[in-house]
């Protein structure tokens, strides 16, 4: 999640690549509503009208169809939240384009269930395993996308110098979170534009006079 990578020419993808492509579009939703664990060969095969062994051509296990899922919405994540906010001009800027799109991406439901590592997250945080290292490591890295961006905010003297980047970025990331809840579980139609709002106290909070504007979307 930490590098955006060009997006492939579906086109250009041979058909083998392109149908495992669809197969995993249909599995991050199925997942960001049933959770990961109920992603199985036969449970995907039901709902994409396929047979298991065509599944078994594209995925051997369970397992291997769940990692494969996960590293789909994590590209997903990275074209909708991290390669728009890049870019964006170092500092600020940057900063707060990354806080607009992942709350858009939750608001917009780019998954059907919402935001598809809010839900395996608290799905697969006790568990031990590579499914759950394949989440935490996506998590991590989304943690230090926007560490790098306060970073970045404070090295173009828009935020103060005493700013703990690491403290700030996990701060940010909180409040997403609880956006979210509030927003999936709730049904609260105001969390989001909440969480938008406070965010941009607490950057102004830490900002200097250099800072450019923030601005909320209409």
């Amino acid at each position: 999640m930490a590098t955006a990578r060009p997006i492939p020419d579906k086109e250009a993808l041979p058909k083998g690549a392109r149908t495992r492509e669809s197969i995993l579009r249909v599995a991050v939703d199925l997942a960001s509503v049933e959770g990961l664990e109920g992603v199985s060969i036969g449970r995907l095969a039901d709902e994409l009208k396929m047979s298991k062994s065509g599944l078994f051509a594209h995925f051997g296990s369970k397992e291997d169809l769940q990692l494969a899922t996960v590293s789909a919405a994590r590209e997903i994540f990275t074209e909708h939240v991290i390669r728009p906010a890049l870019s964006e001009p170092a500092g600020a800027p940057r900063l707060w384009a990354l806080c607009l799109h992942w709350v858009k991406y939750v608001e917009g439901k780019v998954f059907k269930g919402g935001c598809f590592f809010a839900a395996a997250s608290f799905e697969f945080d006790s568990r031990k395993g590579p499914v759950r290292d394949a989440i935490a490591n996506a998590m991590q890295e989304w943690l230090g996308v926007l560490t790098r961006a306060v970073e970045g905010a404070k090295k173009a003297g828009h935020l103060k110098a005493s700013v703990n980047p690491e403290q700030f970025a996990f701060e940010i990331y909180s409040l997403a979170i609880g956006g979210h809840w509030g927003f999936q579980l709730l049904e609260d139609t105001k969390a989001l534009d909440r969480v938008r709002v406070t965010m941009r106290d607490r950057i102004k909070a830490l900002a200097t006079p250099k800072c450019p504007s923030l601005k909320l979307p209409r």
